[in-house]
């Protein structure tokens, strides 16, 4: 099977669904000539010219107003937010209008729309363009919110996003844009709700979302090394949520940590660590652990920065002690 970079796949999901349904539009600033910072879009503009990939001004809340009352009316737009960190800018138009349209016509509207940004740290960019910010939309009812960890998640989830009759917000890791992984030639869609077990083990749960499955999967290796069986999986999709994959997955190994790159308080981590220990409190052996970003703003320098988020060495050494019967944080 060939192999292609995340970029690309987005690339393809993009183009394919703009092909397949004239109604998808991209819009956004730098989509067109530029094809992002990241030139995720590059080649799209010259297919499906300036009226179906857009640019507009640095006016991030008008061109998400745009995009909603578009889908209200009967488009799929896909709105490229150009830093996940510019999301404060548009949680009025998102999360007020995109999010409650449905409910507040009584079902008969929909709100068909994407909104594609970025999250991750240790890009060296600093505090306003390094953070990952997807607890605060999946906080918010009505929203989908979608985090690929490979390319072959991100094309497949990008479809599935695109034909949803919902606001689906995907969140892709900027680090990530050039990591190589097979992706079939073929047409596929990947289901929300559908966690993927990439790895099965016996003495621990290892959850990570977007790019923390690589940190869990090389952690995994470690742990490998010294006898350790480790079960790693990918949500996919933090809403929905497939609880009954990750509970059964806890009812198992006895033993959880859930590592994600949003703050560690009030985040990702908490939620899912809650719902596990709600539900399968009396099969583990050990409280939940969390993994999260520092609660700090990133910083830049560099030496700083790379000590704010979870490693695989620190991953390792934390399921070490839980399997060693060490009940860390235990009151």
């Amino acid at each position: 099977m060939r192999e292609i970079t995340l970029s690309k796949a987005v690339n393809e999901a993009l183009a394919e669904e703009m092909r397949r349904d004239e109604t998808v539009f991209i819009i956004g600033e730098d989509v067109a000539e530029a094809g992002t910072p990241f030139k995720v879009l590059s080649g799209l503009v010259e297919e499906f010219g300036t009226a179906r990939v857009i640019d507009t001004p640095i006016a991030e809340p008008g061109f998400m107003g745009l995009a909603v009352g578009a889908a209200m009316t009967g488009a799929r737009p896909v709105v490229d937010l150009m830093f996940g960190d510019f999301i404060f800018l548009i949680m009025d138009q998102l999360c007020n209008q995109a999010a409650k349209t449905h409910y507040m016509s009584g079902g008969k509207l929909n709100v068909p729309l994407v909104l594609r940004t970025n999250l991750g740290a240790t890009r060296r960019s600093a505090a306003q363009h390094s953070q990952s910010l997807h607890a605060l939309v999946a906080h918010i009812p009505g929203l989908k919110v979608a985090l690929p960890s490979s390319a072959y998640e991100a094309k497949g989830l990008m479809k599935t996003a695109i034909r949803d009759n919902n606001p689906v917000v995907i969140f892709e890791d900027k680090l990530m844009y050039n990591d190589k992984a097979p992706v079939p030639e073929e047409e596929y869609l990947i289901p929300f709700g559908e966690a993927n077990i990439l790895r099965e083990g016996k003495d621990i749960t290892l959850i990570g979302t977007s790019s923390m499955v690589q940190v869990c999967e090389r952690a995994a290796e470690l742990l490998e090394a010294e006898g350790i069986s480790a079960e790693v999986i990918d949500p996919r999709t933090i809403v929905p949520l497939d609880e009954e994959t990750l509970l059964a997955s806890a009812r198992k190994t006895a033993r959880v940590i859930v590592v994600d790159e949003g703050h560690q308080s009030f985040g990702v981590t908490s939620e899912i660590a809650s719902r596990i220990n709600e539900k399968a409190f009396y099969h583990l052996d050990a409280p939940v652990m969390r993994m999260g970003a520092m609660d700090v703003p990133v910083p830049f320098s560099p030496a700083l920065e790379d000590l704010t988020v979870p490693t695989p060495e620190g991953v390792a050494d934390m399921a070490r002690k839980l399997v060693a019967g060490e009940m860390i944080h235990a009151a």
